[in-house]
């Protein structure tokens, strides 16, 4: 695990979407893993200038979302399907582009189907994490164990109210996701994670100071060999 500490937020998320762009750079048909929330915004607009720029070409790519709401369509303006196409999908050429299905008649079956394309697809070759305020990665939420693959997961009380600020009121916040599993984070042969702000400086400390944990799931990544940290000031104020 290399951690890097910037000055500001933008200045993190910079850096991550050079990451990014220098994986696709290097490898053009890369298979990227993508992430929602806050956290990626900014980093997704500076992708998206470079490509408007000429500088970028996403037409070879392929990606992966880690996570989906489990009720919410493609349609819905709080599913993460919609977040990607307003964010980055509909502003690239990616070539394709896939989400868990939220709204699938059987959500094991779609969770395994997931498993199955990534792997079809040769594996996630970077994959983008924010943190969760409790230590999650994905979905994943605080558990006695490392969950390998995707899976429905239910969400605490703490990723409830940390995402009420999204709906209009908590109870349209979706109590389960379809989600990535820890090992399935563990495969992509490199990992991206940007933390930004003092709410996630606790987060922050757990993961990189404590033990390797599944009551904070983000710990696992110190076991990765190419786990990359990208941090403001704020977020590291506790090392």
């Amino acid at each position: 695990m290399i951690v890097h500490v910037f000055d500001s937020a933008k200045s993190a998320s910079q850096a991550a979407a050079a990451m990014f762009a220098a994986a696709i750079l290097k490898k053009p048909d890369a298979v990227l893993g993508l992430a929602t929330g806050s956290t990626p915004i900014e980093t997704y607009r500076q992708l998206v200038k470079w490509h408007k720029e000429g500088m970028l070409d996403f037409s070879r790519s392929t990606s992966f979302n880690l996570d989906e709401y489990v009720g919410l369509g493609a349609d819905h303006p709080c599913g993460y399907r919609y977040f990607m196409q307003e964010n980055l999908f509909d502003h690239i050429n990616m070539r394709e582009t896939f989400v868990p299905n939220g709204l699938a008649p059987n959500l094991k079956a779609e969770a395994k189907r997931y498993d199955r394309m990534i792997e079809k697809a040769g594996g996630i070759d970077i994959q983008f994490l924010g943190l969760g305020n409790n230590g999650h990665i994905g979905f994943n939420e605080p558990s006695d164990r490392f969950h390998y693959g995707t899976q429905v997961v239910e969400l605490t009380r703490s990723t409830i109210e940390a995402n009420r600020r999204f709906f209009e009121s908590e109870d349209q916040v979706p109590r389960q996701a379809i989600s990535l599993g820890t090992g399935g984070i563990m495969n992509a042969r490199q990992i991206v994670l940007a933390a930004f702000g003092k709410g996630k400086a606790q987060a922050v400390k757990k993961m990189i100071k404590g033990d390797v944990d599944p009551q904070v799931q983000a710990s696992i990544l110190k076991l990765h060999p190419n786990a990359v940290i990208l941090l403001d000031q704020e977020a590291a104020s506790l090392l």
